[in-house]
């Protein structure tokens, strides 16, 4: 069966139904929104960069009703502050352990492991993609991630990985080419 061109390459039709069932994306933050280093200040003040077009892409799924979840092992005002500009509602943060994390979640807002999606970068977002239909690693993730991806970006986590998956399931739903609004 021929594959389906996306603006970042062919996909196979397989994927192209997991990513239209996507209700719910979960996210990991360290090296999915950001590029994985923590910039720290001589006073122990903590820096990190996070994409506009990430964002731009996580509001445009929340307009299409697709719910968005922050999933993180550490805890930050930087993801709080960023995340809620973005209008998510659900920022779980110091989550060692993410699987049961996401697993109550879905069931808070009673949504399917088919109906869910996760991108991570690094070991402990395996335990997401248990409980997830689609699996999704950034392009510079740790190769054990990657082998159990069911996706690999074409872009690095911190540079617009999360903006490709989110609008690769915008073109899956007929949405891609009618997103507006502003990145925040």
């Amino acid at each position: 069966m021929p594959s389906i061109e996306t603006p970042y390459g062919p996909i196979s039709h397989v994927l192209m139904q997991q990513l239209k069932a996507v209700k719910l994306l979960a996210c990991d933050v360290d090296g999915v929104f950001s590029d994985g280093r923590i910039y720290m200040g001589q006073d122990g003040e903590e820096l990190k960069a996070f994409h506009t077009k990430d964002g731009y892409g996580i509001k445009a799924l929340q307009n299409i009703g697709v719910q968005v979840a922050i999933i993180t092992g550490r805890s930050s005002n930087m993801v709080e502050n960023r995340m809620t500009a973005l209008g998510v509602k659900h920022i779980l943060q110091g989550c060692e352990d993410k699987q049961p994390a996401l697993q109550k979640l879905q069931a808070k807002l009673a949504i399917p492991v088919s109906a869910t999606a996760a991108i991570g970068d690094d070991m402990p977002d395996v335990g997401m993609f248990n409980a997830a239909n689609l699996s999704v690693c950034v392009q510079d993730g740790h190769p054990y991630v990657a082998q159990h991806a069911d996706y690999v970006t074409q872009t690095k986590g911190g540079f617009g990985a999360v903006r490709e998956l989110c609008d690769l399931i915008l073109l899956a739903n007929n949405q891609l080419k009618l997103i507006h609004g502003s990145s925040v």
